[in-house]
């Protein structure tokens, strides 16, 4: 019974890293890359997002919620997987090892990153828009630990991603794992050089 559990757990915990949680990173990213484009259409593309019906209810159970199962079971994982790196050194454990580390970098980088928006925002102390982000990010220390914090997160999902689809029996046969290997690295690189543009521009303009 006990691993029954566990097998469902992993599951669920793999596709909920895809959806909702991959869905809104990209959704997310794409949204605040309207700032390389002006103050104003990312002020127009934010308060879009903003106004969209329910969203407290779609934020709680589709963002946040998720996020809490998939961290929670994250942390477990963490702590109970076996890195194989020295013994065998192949990029798949590599790439298994980096998902741990990567994966506590984006918790915190997500908790304080909620807490410097959403959380001041709810409490009166910030508005939503280009202002808000421009003054976070002027702040070396703070870009610096938002440029780590999004290409964690970006290489989180997308390694995650290969994850999925072996975990789901998607790729079985070694070339088609192979390809999703190729496939997963394009999607790291394209939303790396989104999220990386973005805050730039923030923090030294267009």
């Amino acid at each position: 019974m006990a691993e029954h559990r566990e097998f469902f757990g992993r599951r669920l915990h793999s596709l909920l890293g895809v959806v909702p949680i991959g869905i809104f990173l990209t959704q997310h990213l794409l949204v605040n890359h309207f700032a390389v484009y002006g103050e104003e259409s990312f002020n127009q593309a934010a308060g879009f997002m903003a106004g969209l019906p329910f969203v407290l209810l779609l934020e709680i159970f589709v963002i946040y919620l998720p996020i809490l199962f998939h961290a929670i079971l994250g942390v477990y994982i963490v702590f109970v997987a076996r890195n194989n790196t020295r013994n065998y050194g192949y990029f798949r454990n590599w790439m298994f090892y980096l998902q741990r580390i990567t994966g506590i970098i984006t918790l915190v980088f997500i908790a304080w990153h909620v807490f410097e928006t959403r959380v001041q925002i709810a409490l009166g102390n910030a508005e939503l828009d280009y202002s808000l982000m421009e003054g976070i990010l002027t702040s070396p220390i703070m870009f610096w630990f938002y440029v780590i914090g999004v290409l964690s997160a970006v290489f989180h999902f997308a390694n995650g991603l290969w994850s999925f689809f072996v975990t789901w029996g998607i790729t079985q046969t070694p070339k088609s794992q192979k390809i999703a290997t190729y496939a997963t690295i394009l999607i790291f690189l394209g939303l790396s050089f989104i999220g990386m543009r973005t805050l730039i521009t923030f923090a030294y303009g267009a």
